[in-house]
């Protein structure tokens, strides 16, 4: 296939965009090179002749349909977004402008393009998304692709909105669409504002590791390459119109994972002390969802994916990732905002 993907200089995309490459597909990467993009992440793939990039932005509208003409793709993945909460906290206007207008801009492009090449029966857009759409759990439960909507940050919302006008599109004018929702990704090349890129880096230079409210929030962490392959299979094998939720069965409290952290540095860069003295809990999060939990048994069942990667293997491939490319994430921490606490309201 020759796949178009949207973002695919970011942390997701660029997993996107390697794994594809490897299996043997044509990509055209499009990416706006906003602050958390990296082109250092597809440096493996950009020689390959099965590789373009364009530095575009999604939310214009005649460089997307230039793209789109140029290079006949197959397919079209949509990963551009803006996704640090934190940030949208801050600032919910380039949430809005990017994953909402954006999102609307590229799905008519994507129309125009699809309805001008007779409406191949092949074609898909596939919209990525995030299992944040669904709000905060309690105790017990999991999210299901049924789940109501409910959320609870600019951010969530702006995706919740994108989502929706995704599956309309679908709905009213037959674009071929899917939908897949993702629980927190962690590995290689995650941006250094992200929680587990933040752990390590601030454990290494010997800075407070901060841990919002008491630590008790909790997630289901993914390894970026099992989503990776998780998404392909979605959009090569997936039923036309249908949402697959993506988790990792990896369910942990933040404490804990921080903790965990800390003592894979402790073995792999041991100091005097442990690094889990330098765990320091700040006031939370405005709106903080308190447990995320994805119930994968739709796309385990009908696409036969699960997650290959342990949290703890996972957690001990990152951390030696990071050790191993500081050249990597100390660049980017030059850029704005990170390394600063944001969304303190």
């Amino acid at each position: 296939m020759k796949i178009l993907v949207t973002g695919g200089a970011g942390f997701i995309g660029s997993a996107v965009v390697r794994q594809a490459i490897a299996a043997g597909h044509q990509v055209v990467n499009v990416d706006a090179l906003t602050y958390a993009a990296c082109l250092d992440n597809v440096a493996s793939v950009a020689d390959n002749p099965n590789y373009a990039f364009y530095n575009e932005s999604i939310g214009n509208r005649g460089a997307m349909n230039r793209v789109l003409a140029e290079t006949c793709p197959d397919a079209v993945m949509h990963l551009a977004a803006e996704s640090h909460v934190d940030r949208s906290i801050d600032g919910p206007g380039l949430f809005i402008e990017t994953n909402i207008t954006g999102t609307y801009t590229l799905l008519e492009a994507a129309r125009a393009y699809w309805e001008a090449n007779s409406k191949p029966a092949g074609f898909r857009f596939h919209h990525v998304s995030t299992d944040e759409v669904y709000g905060s759990l309690g105790a017990d439960g999991m999210f299901t692709e049924d789940t109501p909507y409910s959320p609870r940050s600019p951010y969530s919302a702006s995706k919740a909105a994108s989502d929706h006008l995704v599956r309309a599109w679908g709905e009213t004018y037959d674009l071929p669409v899917l939908v897949t929702n993702c629980s927190n990704n962690y590995g290689p090349y995650h941006f250094p504002e992200k929680l587990i890129p933040v752990v390590i880096l601030n454990a290494l230079a010997g800075k407070p590791i901060p841990v919002y409210g008491a630590g008790e929030n909790i997630r289901d962490w993914l390894y970026v390459e099992d989503h990776a392959d998780a998404l392909i299979t979605v959009l090569t094998r997936g039923t036309v119109g249908r949402t697959y939720n993506i988790g990792g069965e990896n369910e942990v409290r933040n404490i804990d994972l921080v903790r965990t952290i800390c003592g894979l540095l402790d073995e792999l860069r041991p100091k005097a002390s442990s690094y889990s003295d330098q765990i320091t809990f700040v006031t939370d999060r405005p709106g903080h969802d308190w447990r995320y939990a994805i119930d994968p048994r739709r796309i385990r069942e009908e696409l036969g994916w699960r997650p290959k990667v342990t949290l703890e293997e996972g957690l001990r491939r990152t951390v030696r990732w990071y050790l191993e490319n500081q050249g990597w994430w100390s660049a980017l921490q030059a850029r704005h905002g990170v390394g600063t606490r944001l969304g303190a309201r």
